[in-house]
């Protein structure tokens, strides 16, 4: 699938080792500088956020660089943006997301990395690069999709962090289908090359620093990692949402709520799913909040209530179970709260995130596509119904809370810096 052959060496390994790191870079107690490079992609954006606000509260100076528009609703105010954006792809962006949403499998992988991966590495290389040269950063966070920010370190010989948002990637999701595999990462490579570096890394991976936000506890066994490899738990943080009718939650009278959310996905596909939704908790005892476009559901039963935007973190709270396209950020916001899941993977790191879920013992999974208004009711009254579920998740969260989170990530950056 690629032209040009190169040969990046694979972190994780057959046998799954993982190749060792550098020396860390001295620490200290002075001030540091730390620049984030981040997608236009929400579920990319928060956790550094978190984070972020953590290093400002530190007393070090943070910046980020990305999209401008994008990232302004997402940051606080004051926060230093650095543009790194094509006016080319830009405009292309809102058109590639729809066109990736109507495909699967192969397919949507392709895509990802052919038309938006790739593309948005060339486009953000000169912003990254000036943002470098005018802040000055002592370590670059670069998200796992912004190829970008470990050439631009790499050129600097600055050390450089990975965020990694979602679990996926420490899988080998793709272990099953080598050759695919195998062009990843020659793609990786093509795009190091075309760069100017020739000693070739996974981009996806830091030999400096890996910042996952997750814990074995969900994922799995992670003793094989080695030190570089941080567990920190999820970095909890989201721009508030407007205002929420609460009181409709109180006129419950007690009963189970249940968020049910599809994150940024839209279409037919999605409007099928609520309605399934919809018809599966219509004779359910519970209060059901749909985070979706109220044209969506024009008509919902008596007991869902339609919201385009909600105060996610504030309303998980609220709730006792959640029914979820598999987003990392959503499961682990979820779990952190102790709370079981019913999960309709989609594409992307979905299935592999609806799998951990499962294999944690903290929900079921159903399918997006076919799932009907009764198999959907009986996953949802057992994730409700049976302890088991409940007090799986509630191990999850005890992980979370004991990984550090945002704390435990600013750490390890002030370690490296």
């Amino acid at each position: 699938m690629s032209g040009r052959r190169v040969k990046v060496p694979s972190l994780l390994g057959e046998d799954g080792s993982v190749a060792r790191p550098p020396a860390a870079a001295g620490e200290g107690g002075a001030r540091r500088r730390f620049l984030f490079a981040v997608p236009p992609l929400t579920g990319h954006v928060n956790p550094t956020v978190a984070v972020g606000a953590e290093l400002v509260r530190r007393g070090h100076k943070v910046a980020w660089v990305g999209q401008r528009a994008f990232l302004e609703p997402l940051l606080r105010r004051g926060s230093m943006i650095f543009t790194a954006e094509d006016e080319a792809f830009a405009a292309r962006l809102e058109e590639a997301r729809r066109e990736w949403l109507g495909l699967r499998g192969p397919a949507a992988l392709r895509f990802l990395w052919e038309e938006f991966i790739v593309p948005l590495g060339h486009a953000m290389m000169p912003g990254v690069e000036n943002a470098i040269k005018r802040f000055h950063p002592d370590v670059v966070i670069g998200d796992q999709q912004v190829l970008a920010a470990p050439v631009a370190a790499r050129r600097r010989g600055l050390p450089w962090a990975t965020s990694a948002t979602t679990s996926a990637e420490f899988t080998r999701p793709l272990a099953g289908m080598p050759l695919v595999e195998e062009w990843v990462r020659d793609l990786i490579g093509e795009f190091q090359l075309d760069h100017g570096i020739d000693d070739l890394l996974d981009l996806r991976f830091s030999d400096h620093l890996v910042l996952a936000f997750t814990t074995g506890a969900l994922i799995g066994d992670v003793s094989f990692f080695p030190g570089h490899f941080a567990f920190v738990g999820p970095a909890l943080r989201r721009p508030a949402a407007g205002d929420f009718p609460w009181q409709w939650l109180d006129e419950g009278g007690g009963r189970p709520a249940v968020l049910v959310s599809l994150g940024t996905i839209d279409g037919p596909a999605g409007e099928r799913f609520f309605r399934v939704a919809a018809e599966a908790v219509r004779s359910l005892d519970v209060r059901a909040v749909f985070v979706a476009p109220p044209a969506t559901l024009p008509d919902p039963p008596p007991n869902v209530l339609v919201r385009e935007h909600v105060p996610q973190l504030s309303l998980l709270k609220r709730m006792s179970a959640v029914v979820s396209h598999g987003g990392h950020n959503t499961v682990c916001e979820t779990l952190a709260q102790g709370l079981p899941l019913v999960v309709a993977p989609i594409r992307a790191d979905q299935p592999v995130v609806a799998r951990q879920v499962v294999g944690a013992g903290a929900g079921i999974t159903v399918r997006y596509g076919r799932v009907g208004p009764g198999e959907l009711r009986a996953a949802l009254g057992s994730v409700l119904e049976n302890a088991a579920y409940r007090e799986a998740a509630a191990r999850v969260a005890e992980s979370f809370a004991a990984a550090g989170g945002a704390a435990h990530a600013a750490d390890r950056l002030e370690k490296l810096a």
